[in-house]
């Protein structure tokens, strides 16, 4: 009796000891959890301090090469994967008005805004090409994580950035002949394959990860919010890291236009789906794709196939104000309620 009695008393202690190491697990867990939570919130700052480091000393951005930069893309795109089913992809591609309208917000308010507004400004010959270009080119990836952070439909995202981006492969050129008179040759070739291995093929993975090891996935699954964050400011950093100079030298004549670019995209790409009838979960989503645009993309094109060197600094600018104004309305939606019931 006595020899059971101890060996009890010893299950019990050893339970006790591992409800308390349960509980200290836990409260680091919590502490991570409200530390990520400010961390992604801030997400605008750590972009404009990443802007900053790369403007002042863009050599402190060096080791982060193309491979580096692919990586990149790829860790956040995975981030935003295991977040999703092939269910969400069954539920939106079922309604695919919000996509259409998406790409024409894209491919036909974004070109003709950057237009007037280079125009407005009175901007060169060069640089009102190289901004007409930023309107012409797809969504950008960061545009998923502002998604998730905003509450938005993140598998609508990746749909809208996949159509956008597949779409400039016909639609770059073409807005860039009819409104420049510039024939923008684009490898078509190039464009696909760089989407199923940056895009589609990471997101792919963390789906199946989802599906098929839920359990580990829901042990990340808190961490996903700050590889995207990390990843996204490093990516920023290392555009701006590129084109540091011509950013300084273009002035607040070509900034402003710009980020008006930006914001005025994402406050129409809100408004005019809200007032049409969609719900605000797929009007935020819009309203991001349309702001975000891939402007490291929009620096390759226009270093590749614009004459002069002046085209491509708008696209370097837009590299800024793009993940601004992105991250900037993700944070204000992530505290502003999705009224229940909406989809």
């Amino acid at each position: 009796a006595k020899a059971m009695e101890d060996k009890l008393k010893k299950m019990t202690e050893a339970a006790a000891e591992g409800g308390e190491e349960k509980s200290l697990g836990k409260k680091i867990f919590d502490a991570y959890t409200k530390t990520a939570n400010v961390a992604t919130t801030l997400f605008p700052v750590w972009t404009v301090l990443c802007s900053g480091i790369a403007l002042k000393n863009p050599a402190a951005f060096d080791w982060f090469s193309t491979e580096y930069f692919t990586a990149a893309l790829a860790a956040l795109m995975l981030s935003m994967g295991i977040t999703l089913t092939p269910q969400d992809f069954v539920d939106v591609a079922s309604k695919p008005v919000p996509v259409i309208m998406q790409f024409l917000l894209c491919y036909v308010m974004m070109p003709l805004l950057a237009l007037g507004l280079g125009k407005g400004f009175a901007v060169d010959p060069a640089l009102l090409a190289g901004m007409v270009l930023v309107g012409s080119i797809n969504g950008g990836q960061a545009s998923n994580l502002c998604t998730y952070i905003a509450k938005g439909n993140v598998a609508l995202s990746v749909l809208m950035t996949t159509a956008t981006t597949v779409g400039a492969i016909f639609m770059t050129p073409l807005l860039c002949k009819s409104l420049l008179g510039a024939v923008v040759p684009v490898d078509a070739a190039g464009i696909a394959k760089s989407t199923i291995e940056v895009v589609l093929a990471p997101i792919a993975l963390g789906m199946t990860l989802n599906k098929f090891f839920p359990k580990a996935v829901k042990a990340i699954l808190p961490f996903a919010p700050v590889v995207g964050v990390v990843s996204t400011c490093l990516l920023v950093a290392s555009a701006v890291a590129q084109v540091a100079e011509p950013i300084l030298n273009a002035g607040m004549s070509l900034q402003i236009p710009i980020l008006l670019l930006h914001l005025i995209g994402g406050l129409v790409g809100y408004g005019l789906p809200r007032v049409t009838g969609f719900s605000e979960t797929s009007s935020r989503t819009m309203a991001i794709e349309t702001s975000m645009k891939s402007s490291a993309f929009g620096f390759l094109l226009a270093k590749l196939h614009f004459g002069d060197y002046a085209a491509r600094i708008p696209s370097a600018v837009s590299v800024v104000w793009m993940a601004l104004s992105g991250s900037i309305l993700a944070v204000i939606w992530r505290y502003i309620p999705v009224p229940e019931g909406d989809e």
